[in-house]
């Protein structure tokens, strides 16, 4: 049996928008398909106005950025564990 923690990244109307998975199972992905990273084509408009959008948020207010290590500090402190991470079997 295995078990993959993955973590669900939700909009405001609670839509998935990503997923966040282990390195290791990254990993395994991409030998097994080596081309899952590719992207062929342009982005979609959607996405690209989405990635403005969060650019102009964090060139307007760059107090509001804060280093990944405290999320993942925030994160593994004990009572957060299980924020957002959903184990799945497959």
């Amino acid at each position: 049996m295995v078990y993959v923690i993955a973590i669900y990244i939700s909009d405001n109307s609670g839509q998935t928008t990503a997923v966040i998975i282990p390195i290791e199972e990254w990993n395994i992905l991409r030998e097994k398909h080596p081309d899952v990273d590719v992207i062929e084509g342009e982005l979609h408009q959607w996405l690209k106005k989405l990635i403005d959008s969060r650019l102009n948020i964090a060139e307007k207010f760059p107090e509001k950025l804060h280093p990944i290590e405290g999320l993942i500090d925030e994160l593994n402190r004990e009572d957060h564990r299980d924020i957002g991470g959903i184990v799945k079997r497959i």
